[in-house]
């Protein structure tokens, strides 16, 4: 079976406070039926927006409960504050995970520049409720990073049977995972599973074989 490919300007341009983006996933199972061209998750990952915060831009002070976020900083940067790490200054090729769970947090994300950043965000439900929330933060290494997922105690990341990897990923270098995934592309270009892809595909199939013609970022969602 070949892959599936949205790309990101297909899709309306939306946001809200200083922020504009495209959304990628909106999962049935969480946002109910839509009728936008986004797509349906995988595991308990359920959403995705590639969105700009405007030059000095923010989301403005909001509450999550009972949700994992996943804040990928692709370009700038941004400024957190909120119930969790006040404070926290992370830069591209950095990634912060929030865990809400059932205390839930506030937080408020702003671009302190006078230009444009890029972030990407995510959403992945726990699987059980009640946790108690949590912050953690990486610095994104060449080749994939794993910044969710993974068997309690196993490791740093939170635990979840969805894996999310991000990947700095040299040229005409390759990665590889077996089964079900879902991936975004966020900078560069290469191919899946031999079918070209760019900035602003979300790609979807079986047994992802990614090869970079550039220097490239990418986004694999997977389970286990």
């Amino acid at each position: 079976m070949g892959i599936q490919t949205l790309n990101r300007d297909s899709l309306e341009l939306g946001g809200f406070a200083g922020i504009l983006e495209h959304r990628l996933v909106v999962d049935p199972k969480v946002f109910g039926s839509h009728n936008t061209g986004a797509w349906p998750g995988i595991g308990n990952f359920v959403y995705l927006a590639d969105a700009k915060f405007v030059p000095n831009g923010e989301t403005r002070l909001h509450p999550h409960k009972e949700i994992d976020v996943i804040s990928i900083i692709v370009d700038g940067r941004i400024s957190h504050k909120g119930t969790l790490e006040e404070g926290k200054t992370i830069e591209a090729n950095h990634v912060q995970v929030q865990r809400a769970g059932g205390e839930g947090f506030l937080h408020n994300e702003v671009n302190p520049d006078d230009k444009e950043n890029r972030m990407i965000q995510m959403w992945v439900t726990p699987e059980k409720s009640g946790n108690p929330a949590g912050y953690k933060s990486y610095p994104l290494q060449q080749g994939l990073t794993r910044v969710y997922g993974g068997e309690q105690n196993q490791d740093e990341t939170f635990a979840s049977q969805t894996q999310v990897h991000v990947g700095l990923i040299d040229a005409q270098q390759t990665v590889t995972f077996d089964g079900e995934f879902m991936a975004y592309v966020t900078r560069g270009n290469g191919t899946i599973n031999g079918e070209p892809v760019y900035d602003g595909d979300l790609v979807r199939g079986n047994d992802i074989s990614f090869q970079a013609q550039t220097n490239s970022q990418i986004i694999i969602v997977r389970k286990i």
